[in-house]
């Protein structure tokens, strides 16, 4: 046997080995990991092969392409071992559709996405989604409101923002201001001047939460220990916005948001004003993805939108969600399992995490 780095490149499979496991369940993230040949057919394949499942007597692991093939055993035609996995291959699709939507002047339809994909409109929104979490049309509309949004802030009259933006008429684009910015658009240009931001304060057991909304929905959830700093922290995050202070009614709200950190098993439905990038936005539903009770690492969502690379990049989105518990980031920990920073203090997270976990126990 070879062996590199006193691991052998080649070896017998046997039930015990975690890489027989994979091969089992024909898991496609094995993929590029390991490769197994079959010495009664002279073939090797990928983990992901739907081939018929062997007789591991007769199953040989390699740890590399090059060990495979120095095996002397045939490439697969089924699973084409040599060349790049599925999910790259579908990865490759999905990025080269999300470039063709941020070149095209006008936003491409689902139908033009698929047609460029050369697969079927169906199989191609099922792809999207599941790399980036967004279906094809909502990241249109998030790249489309990404447009709006810088060019309002470059100062571009809203007639030149609306035609870049890719809207075929004036109409068409103050049907979706509320949903793309929160406020009008000469509002948004103004650095948000005059925009109403309600909010209240209350007290939890994890200390002051503060819940501000804008006519969109909830824009800001924050949580710490002096309410006053909540409030200056408010101040900072919309400078000039109009803060008003919630009445009775608006501190149901409040209410909503303590009894679902106090109790996480009984849910928190909202309506959100989320304003972020497109990468944000796709990293903040991937959290929201996280089912409550269990915790996904940086790479975990990487991978889950379909940007395995950018994990430093999830982690900068994640630090900036202004919208605490209804965006999940306590959700997200280190590799190891340990946890990493969050904006509102390592021990509520520690806190939110625990008491979600005892309550997903408790409903199973």
């Amino acid at each position: 046997m070879t062996k590199t780095k006193d691991r052998p490149m080649t070896v017998v499979a046997t039930v015990d080995d975690p890489r027989w496991a994979l091969v089992l369940t024909r898991d496609r993230t094995a993929d590029g990991q390991f490769w197994y040949g079959v010495t009664t057919t002279g073939i090797y394949c990928r983990p992901s092969c739907p081939s018929r499942t062997a007789n591991p007597k007769n199953v040989r692991f390699h740890d590399s392409l090059a060990a495979a093939k120095a095996s002397g055993f045939r490439a697969c035609l089924r699973c084409k071992p040599d060349g790049a996995s599925l999910e790259a291959e579908n990865a490759a699709i999905v990025a080269k559709a999300c470039r063709l939507i941020e070149a095209s002047e006008d936003l491409p339809s689902l139908a033009d996405l698929a047609l460029a994909a050369g697969l079927s409109v169906s199989y191609f929104h099922h792809l999207f989604k599941a790399a980036t979490g967004l279906t094809p049309k909502d990241y249109v509309a998030a790249h489309q409101a990404e447009r709006v949004r810088e060019g309002l802030a470059q100062g571009q009259s809203v007639t030149a923002t609306i035609y870049d933006a890719g809207f075929n008429s004036s109409g068409r684009f103050y049907e979706k201001t509320k949903d793309m910015l929160g406020m009008t658009p000469s509002t948004f240009r103004a650095g948000g001047a005059d925009e109403d931001i309600r909010f209240a304060v209350g007290q939890s057991s994890l200390g002051a939460i503060l819940v501000a909304s804008s006519d969109k929905g909830v824009a800001a959830i924050l949580m710490g220990s002096d309410p006053e700093a909540l409030v200056r922290d408010l101040q900072d995050r919309f400078p000039k916005a109009r803060l008003i202070g919630g009445d009775a009614g608006y501190e149901q709200r409040v209410a909503l948001v303590i009894g679902f950190i106090e109790a996480p098993q009984i849910g928190l439905a909202l309506p959100l004003d989320v304003r972020g990038t497109v990468f944000q936005q796709r990293v903040w539903q991937a959290l929201k993805d996280i089912p409550a009770g269990q915790t996904a690492s940086y790479a975990d969502i990487a991978q889950a939108i379909g940007a395995p690379k950018a994990v430093r990049a999830v982690a900068g989105a994640c630090a900036a969600n202004n919208i605490a518990v209804a965006i999940p980031c306590h959700r997200v920990v280190r590799q190891d399992g340990s946890l990493s920073g969050y904006a509102w203090g390592v021990e509520r997270k520690r806190a939110l995490i625990t008491r979600e976990a005892a309550a997903s126990v408790g409903r199973g």
